[in-house]
This record gives structure tokens, sequence and C-alpha cells, in this order.
């Protein structure tokens, strides 16, 4: 395990620079940046509560980055949206309490199954183009749903949320592929946000490398969401699969490697 304060750590300072940038990039299209970002921040030698930390500074000014990005390019429409992100900032408030009482072992062993369901239905579902469909609920019930849902997995785990609400507004809203993409950064955002300030507040974060990696991250989400603008479903639909299943799988051998190495 490599430490923060000794020899190497102008190396490794780079490395998780670098790191972040391309989580940036990757979780502009599809989310998941979380799942390259903390076990980087981990292997540097990070307490996890710190490493926690400074992950959710720097996925914030990430997903600020491609929020403002679809915002200008007029793929993204903030009114309809205040009342889920008033949900996801409850939701993200309550799931942190939650897990902090409970855990979430149950969830681990769950999530990789709805993971790749998720991944199926981005495989085959004829909803998922750049063209809008009919939309199956209301917006007021979607804002509460999965507002509040978003918010809420978000402080309590984590893992897989960009690609859970992407899902949401093409399944429930018939968005096409650009503007669920776009209108899932502000749901998110506002859940990390909502951790973030939790985990500053408490003193778990180191300051410079989070604000190094959020100007990587930034820098990182504005290239991926110009992409996303440009190529659409095209792009997203593939990238949203393959980080789907690369997280599932993921944790898949973490809860396996629990039970073989206790």
């Amino acid at each position: 395990m490599v430490e923060l304060d000794g020899n190497g750590f102008p190396s490794v300072y780079l490395v998780l620079v670098a790191v972040a940038g391309t989580a940036g990039f990757i979780s502009s299209i599809a989310g998941a940046g979380g799942m390259i970002t903390l076990p980087a921040l981990l292997w540097a030698g990070i307490p996890p509560l710190d490493a926690l930390g400074t992950n959710k500074f720097q996925s914030v000014f990430g997903t600020l980055s491609s929020a403002v990005n679809y915002f200008r390019s007029g793929h993204l429409d903030l009114r309809p949206l205040w009342p889920g992100l008033l949900a996801a900032v409850c939701g993200a408030a309550l799931g942190t309490w939650v897990v902090t009482q409970i855990g979430g072992e149950q969830l681990q062993t769950l999530l990789p199954l709805l993971l790749i369901a998720v991944a199926l239905y981005f495989v085959f579902s004829p909803r998922i183009t750049d063209a809008d469909t009919q939309p199956r609920i209301s917006n007021r019930r979607f804002n509460l749903l999965v507002g509040g849902g978003v918010g809420f997995y978000g402080g309590f785990f984590g893992p897989g949320m960009g690609s859970f609400c992407a899902l949401a507004f093409v399944a429930l809203l018939g968005y096409n592929m650009r503007r669920a993409t776009a209108h899932t950064k502000p749901l998110v955002l506002a859940t990390n946000l909502t951790s973030m300030v939790i985990f500053v507040a408490g003193g778990h974060i180191l300051l410079w490398l989070a604000i190094s990696m959020s100007l990587a991250q930034a820098i990182g989400a504005r290239l991926g969401s110009n992409l996303v603008i440009v190529q659409g479903a095209r792009l997203v639909r593939p990238v949203i699969i393959l980080a789907t299943i690369a997280v599932a799988i993921k944790l898949l051998i973490d809860a396996w490697g629990q039970h073989l190495w206790p």
C-alpha cells in the first residue's frame, strides 16, 4: 500500500489526479466514476473516511462540469427537476444516516444482480434511442419516487447510481439518451453534494488533493459530455452497458472475496 506522506508522494499524487480525469470522462457518459476513484484513493493509503470525503468532493465538481455543459447546449431543463432535486437532498441525508445504523451488506449482495438487469435493459430495450418516447408516469410522481430514491441510494451505498437514474429517465419519462444522460447529472450532483457536506463537516477530506482531483474531474467531464452531445445513443448505450457490467463484476468479486478470504 502506498502512503501519501511517503517517498512516492509526487507520483502517487499525479496518478490520483490522472485517475480523476479519466473517471470524470467516463462518469459524464455513464456514471460509475466513483468506482474508479475510490479504489485508487484507498490504494494510496488514505484512511477510508478521508477517501470517501475526498472522493465525494472531487466527484461533485466533475458532475457540475458536465451538468453545466449539458445546460448550455440546451439538453438540460432544470425547471421540472427542482422537486426531484429537493427529494434527492432529503433522500441522500436519510440514506447516509441509515447506512451508519445498519450497514449495506445485504445490498452489496443484491446490487450486482440489479446492475446486470440494467445492462440487459439497455441492450434489448427499443426505447434506447435518440428520439423521445411516450412517458409512463407524471413528472410529479417521477420527481418524488426517482429523485428521493436516487438520493437515498446514493447516500446509502452509491455504485451504479448514474446508470439507475438514466434508466429511470428513459423507461419512465421516455427521454432520449442525450436528455436522459443530461438530466441525470443534477440529481447525482444534489446527492453527492449532500454527502460531501456531511463528510467535510466531519473533517474527512484531504483538501488540496480533493481540489486537484476536482480540476481533473471537471476537464474529463467536459470532454465526455461534449462527446455525448455529438454522438447521443450511439455512444451512451454501449458505454453504460460496459460500465454497468464492470461495476457488477467488481461488486461480485468484492462480495466473493469477503466470503473466501474473511
